[in-house]
This record gives C-alpha cells, sequence and structure tokens, in this order.
C-alpha cells in the first residue's frame, strides 16, 4: 500500500495513522516489522492511538494500542 504521508521512508504520524485505518494485513505486518526495527516508533503509535481509545468501534485503534503498551513495557 502506498502511503501519500511517506516522507523520505520514514513513517510520519499520518502514516502511521493511514496504515492502521485503511491498511491491510500485509500493511500491519510491515508497520510491525518496521517498530522491531525503530522502538522509537512505538510512542509515534500511543500518540494516534490514545485519542481513540474511548471510541468502541475504534477495533484497529484498540489492538494497536495494546500493542505498543505492551511492548513500552
Amino acid at each position: 500500500m502506498l502511503h501519500r504521508h511517506l516522507s523520505d521512508q520514514q513513517l510520519t504520524l499520518a502514516a502511521i495513522d493511514d496504515i492502521i485505518s485503511r491498511g491491510k494485513l500485509s500493511d500491519w505486518v510491515s508497520l510491525r516489522d518496521a517498530i522491531r526495527n525503530d522502538p522509537s516508533i512505538l510512542e509515534k503509535l500511543l500518540r494516534i492511538c490514545q485519542p481513540r481509545h474511548a471510541d468502541p468501534y475504534a477495533q484497529r485503534y484498540h489492538f494497536w494500542l495494546h500493542y505498543a503498551e505492551k511492548h513500552l513495557a
């Protein structure tokens, strides 16, 4: 999936949000791999997912929020 928010092959907040909201499984695997290579992405992930935690229908964001919290601990 091509993301319009990728700048110089780095994951911006907008690119991560785009991957979570519109991405397919292969995009999520790529995001997971990027996090494994650069754990600082977890902080960006938290910034994106925490505001949406109150929405019970934002299950994709719930998943990634729990993923980030688990891997930061």
